[in-house]
């Protein structure tokens, strides 16, 4: 009888699949990973930091679509007839990423039944963010939209340590990620350090406190 256990992505098992067909780099703050129109011939997997996922129209108006962090995997699209990026890469700060080729992935799909959940899970998280991130820029306040992005860069979550998070990430970037003028952040960040959720002096500090506030609004 086929198990009705729910799909969920598992990061360990996801990295020890693709074991040593992986190729890590580490990217400095702002590096790019790749640009849109590039081709599209690998997957990533972060093992330590961030990521920000961007589009640029015609005319050249840029957007933040996706912020992802340590666990995650990113350029998919690759797996899709298109061979082009439909959208730019960047590391938000000190990040090492894996890369895997995308016949790689190819082959590991069709060979191991496992793995082919393990991804299929995967495909299914990302479309939860995604609705996520659009409900998050559709009905919440600039304010709320900065507290869960610091929260998402910080990595906290439910079960997440105690221990404050230390951030290296500047205010214009966090003015993009969000949508709004740096000048708003500058004036929530000020908010948020006089309520003791964050601090805010060369490095940035999250505090789980922030959590709690996010979710009292």
């Amino acid at each position: 009888m086929p198990s009705k256990r729910a799909l969920s992505f598992n990061p360990g098992a996801f990295l020890k699949r693709i074991g040593r067909h992986r190729a890590s780099r580490e990217y400095r703050n702002k590096q790019l990973i790749f640009s849109q129109g590039d081709a599209a011939d690998a997957m990533f997997y972060i093992e330590t930091g961030n990521v920000k996922l961007t589009v640029l129209s015609k005319g050249g108006k840029k957007a933040v679509i996706a912020i992802f962090r340590q666990g995650d995997c990113f350029g998919e699209g690759c797996l899709a007839r298109t061979s082009r990026r439909m959208s730019t890469a960047t590391a938000v700060h000190s990040t090492t990423i894996a890369r895997v080729e995308k016949a790689i992935i190819v082959r590991i799909i069709h060979e191991d039944p496992v793995f082919a959940r393990l991804f299929i899970a995967h495909l299914l998280s990302r479309v939860a963010r995604i609705e996520e991130d659009f409900l998050d820029q559709i009905f919440n306040s600039s304010e709320k939209r900065l507290a869960r992005t610091l929260l998402t860069l910080a990595n906290f979550g439910a079960k997440s340590k105690l221990d404050p998070a230390i951030l290296k990430v500047s205010q214009g970037t966090l003015a993009e990620m969000i949508g709004t003028t740096r000048s708003r952040v500058s004036f929530f960040m000020n908010r948020f350090r006089k309520m003791g959720l964050i601090e805010y002096n060369g490095s940035l500090r999250v505090h789980r406190a922030l959590l709690t506030f996010l979710l009292r609004k």
